[in-house]
């Protein structure tokens, strides 16, 4: 032990001295804890924010927001052409843009359809062809006639008059566009699906669009109206183009 040694032999053990003040080493610490603290800081908020992002990624779809289809089924609502059993909705032409067609005013279109079929009717006149106006514009009154009552008269069910006859308020002869025709020579055929083999059909095939006339109820159309080739309807400017056709895409 350090006391059995001779005092002679003893080596002074160096007292330790009071450490001595150094400001810079004291700036020097406290600047390393700031920039810890700062680090730490730091390193927590990156790790709350990739937390909270994996927690969004990790939601449950049910608490999601779900684009709102309410208005989408509105505007699809909204498209869809207004039809009461296959035929669609017109408007009534205004009485004062009707002109007569046949000698005694009884059968009328409005005034571009009306200047259209004398023209069309002359040409195919001078080629032996007698087209002749079977019915032109009609009032709601006169459809409602037709549909309803021709329906009791012939015990027709509804379904099956709407086949051969528009509802009041959805016939094409409402618009003053419309027009039914037949050939002079043979009145036999008169609304009749015969009228296809005569020689007014077959001119009206070849020639109609000449004078923007076209066949409203063609051999299996759309609409599933029975087929009339003596039914032809005028699409020869902007109006009449738009009343059929607008018709199709949308409520009338």
């Amino acid at each position: 032990m350090y006391d059995d040694i001779p005092e002679a032999r003893r080596q002074q053990v160096p007292q330790a001295s009071p450490p001595r003040f150094n400001p810079t080493i004291l700036i020097g610490s406290g600047l390393g804890l700031v920039g810890l603290a700062l680090g730490v800081g730091l390193a927590v908020g990156v790790f709350k924010t990739q937390s909270s992002q994996r927690k969004g990624e990790g939601e449950p779809a049910a608490t999601k927001t779900s684009p709102d289809l309410s208005k989408a089924s509105s505007v699809n609502a909204e498209s869809k052409p207004n039809t009461t059993l296959g035929h669609f909705a017109y408007e009534v032409a205004p009485e004062n843009e009707l002109e007569a067609i046949t000698t005694d005013g009884r059968i009328r279109l409005r005034g571009a359809a009306a200047q259209a079929y004398q023209q069309m009717s002359a040409a195919a006149a001078k080629e032996g062809v007698t087209l002749l106006p079977l019915s032109g514009f009609r009032t709601v009154e006169d459809q409602d006639y037709l549909f309803f009552k021709v329906k009791e008269e012939r015990v027709q069910g509804t379904q099956q008059r709407a086949k051969v006859s528009a509802p009041p308020r959805h016939s094409e002869h409402h618009t003053g566009y419309a027009i039914d025709i037949g050939d002079a020579s043979q009145p036999n055929t008169y609304l009749s699906t015969d009228f296809e083999k005569t020689a007014a059909f077959a001119w009206l095939t070849q020639n109609a669009p000449r004078y923007s006339f076209e066949l409203s109820f063609p051999k299996g159309n759309s609409q599933g109206v029975s087929y009339e080739p003596w039914h032809w309807r005028y699409v020869g400017d902007q109006d009449s183009l738009e009343t059929f056709y607008n018709a199709r895409n949308q409520g009338s």
